[in-house]
C-alpha cells in the first residue's frame, strides 16, 4: 500500500465509540508529552488495506486487539503537515473500562492514559489543534 499519495503523508485513525444511555463517546488518550489525541499513525508499506492499518496502530498504541469488524468512514484532508487521515470505525467484542494505562513503545516508550469523551460536547482539555479538527470531524460524520 502506498503511504504517500500526491506528496500527502496517508493516516489512520481507528475510532472507538461506545454507546452511554442517549449519547456516545469516542476513545482518547492523554499523551505525556503532547496532550490529548487520537489513536493515529501512519499507512505503512506492510499494511494490506487501511482497515489494516487501523488495526494495528490500535493494538500498538491501546493494547486494545479483540475487534470484531472495522467500517471505513471516510476521509480528512487535515491541513497538517500535507496529512490526509483516514477514519475506520473499531468494534471490539471487550467492555472497555472508563479510563485505563497502556504502555506503548512509540517513540521509546510512553504511558498513554485513555479515557472517554462525549461526542458534541465541548473539549475540556488541551489538544493540538488538528486533534480538535479531527474530533469535530468525527462527531460530523453522524457515527
Amino acid at each position: 500500500m502506498k503511504t504517500r499519495l500526491q506528496n500527502r503523508e496517508i493516516k489512520v485513525c481507528p475510532l472507538i465509540i461506545r454507546e452511554s444511555g442517549d449519547f456516545c463517546e469516542l476513545l482518547l488518550f492523554k499523551h505525556p508529552q503532547a496532550d490529548v489525541q487520537l489513536v493515529k499513525g501512519t499507512v505503512e508499506l506492510t499494511d494490506k488495506s487501511l482497515e489494516n492499518a487501523a488495526l494495528r496502530e490500535l493494538e500498538e498504541e491501546s493494547g486494545i486487539s479483540n475487534v470484531l469488524s472495522t467500517e471505513y468512514m471516510g476521509s480528512w484532508e487535515s491541513g497538517f503537515q500535507n496529512q490526509v487521515w483516514h477514519f475506520v470505525l473499531c468494534k471490539t467484542s471487550e467492555k472497555l473500562p472508563d479510563s485505563w494505562s497502556f504502555y506503548t513503545q512509540d517513540d521509546g516508550g510512553h504511558e498513554f492514559q485513555f479515557f472517554w469523551h462525549k461526542l458534541g460536547e465541548p473539549l475540556h482539555f488541551k489538544c493540538h489543534q488538528v486533534f480538535f479538527e479531527a474530533i469535530k470531524q468525527v462527531e460530523s460524520m453522524q457515527v
